[in-house]
């Protein structure tokens, strides 16, 4: 009677996908490879960087760290659990830890400036890169004026 009755018509198959949908359904791209290290807890890494570089740095993500925490913890305590002196010190205590930051990155700066200006081989500079002939080269190219 109804053309619904029949043994292939008017089933539904859920879960697969049909012959139109597989044509129109764009390929998978891979994931490119990612370049992994070996991370056995030793640090061989970190050989390549400077140890006043890598001193600094750790010194100023702990600093950092600190100031986040105590600079938001300190207004919470302050405002809900009512203890402002507490809170107060906290906040004041992240301010500092924050101003540390701050005199520990300068530091580490002026002593990489200082190092660029003695001509320190061994102080690191902003570019891991040998310097060219660009880089050499004086800033004023004009050709030394004849004396008479």
């Amino acid at each position: 009677m109804f053309s619904l009755d029949e043994d292939d018509e008017g089933e539904v198959s859920f879960g697969e996908s049909s012959d139109a949908e597989r044509e129109m359904t764009p390929e998978i791209p891979k994931a490119p490879s990612v370049k992994t290290f070996d991370d056995d807890g030793d640090f061989e890494g970190a050989s390549d960087v400077d140890s006043d570089t890598l001193r600094a740095f750790v010194a100023a993500v702990i600093y950092a760290n600190a100031a986040v925490l105590l600079v938001s913890l300190g207004p919470m305590l302050w405002f809900f659990e009512g203890r402002a002196r507490v809170g107060a010190g906290l906040f004041a205590l992240g301010l500092l830890a924050g101003l540390r930051t701050y005199q520990t990155y300068r530091a580490w700066k002026r002593s990489r400036d200082e190092a660029a200006e003695t001509g320190d081989d061994s102080a690191p500079t902003d570019g891991d890169s040998a310097p060219t002939d660009e880089d050499s080269a004086p800033a004023n190219d004009d050709p030394p004026s004849p004396e008479a």
